[in-house]
């Protein structure tokens, strides 16, 4: 038997503002409890204000590692995606957030960290190196990613191409992609609104994809992209108008 080895935290020694930007960044007590929280008010919010409804659950993966992705129009996007995830995850389950929008200055940090459990992507000098350690933390975590292929926010509404960070997330390494499709935020909430509005929202989960065949190439990764959208696109189209 091996001897137990106690490791520090991979956040350990940095500042706040460190890490909150961190990619390897560990949830403590006051985070656990900030999560419980806002999590928990959320739902209630979701699901009495917007009469929230979700089709699919059965088809979430038992355990993580998996990535979760769907079309983008609202602010609400990422809080209807994590609000029906089991409560065992919480500390587990990480919205991947545009770090110009939520991390540029410490209170919008502070406040996507301790209540979003986010970390940061900056959408315009994203390198290799941050997608390796997002790759790296899902598989050995392993985690639940929440992800918007698009990059932004649709302005109206429509699903956008899917950017090739997806494949260089999750090719080769056999991590369940789980395809889903909001119907109603952007009536909600769309990107020029402060505050929302109290329209239906709607949750379409869709069955798991595997790329594990596919090699972490440029190839592969449009692959991907061309196949998660297709899914997400199908799984729109179940969704009742109105």
């Amino acid at each position: 038997m091996d001897d137990f080895q106690l490791e520090p935290a991979h956040d350990f020694g940095l500042t706040h503002r460190q890490r909150t930007l961190s990619l390897r960044r560990e949830s403590g007590l006051i985070e656990t409890a900030t999560h419980a929280l806002w999590w928990g008010g959320m739902r209630s919010y979701l699901y009495l204000y917007h009469r929230m409804q979700v089709r699919g659950l059965e088809h979430l993966p038992d355990r993580p590692p998996y990535v979760l992705i769907a079309n983008h129009s609202s602010h609400l996007d990422a809080m209807l995606m994590a609000a029906p995830l089991p409560w065992t995850l919480r500390d587990r389950i990480f919205p991947i957030a545009a770090g110009d929008v939520f991390f540029e200055t410490p209170v919008l940090a502070t406040f996507a960290t301790i209540c979003l459990n986010a970390l940061p992507m900056w959408r315009h000098n994203c390198g290799r190196h941050a997608l390796k350690e997002l790759r790296k933390r899902l598989v050995e975590e392993p985690c639940v990613y929440i992800l918007f292929p698009e990059g932004r926010r649709s302005p109206d509404g429509s699903l956008l191409e899917f950017k090739a960070g997806l494949g260089m997330l999750i090719a080769g390494s056999g991590v369940p992609v789980v395809p889903c499709f909001i119907g109603g935020a952007h009536e909600a909430m769309p990107r020029d609104r402060r505050f929302p509005r109290p329209r239906r929202v709607r949750l379409q989960i869709g069955r798991p994809l595997t790329f594990d065949s596919l090699s972490n190439r440029r190839e592969g990764w449009g692959q991907i992209a061309m196949v998660c959208r297709e899914a997400v696109e199908l799984l729109g189209q179940a969704i009742p108008k109105g």
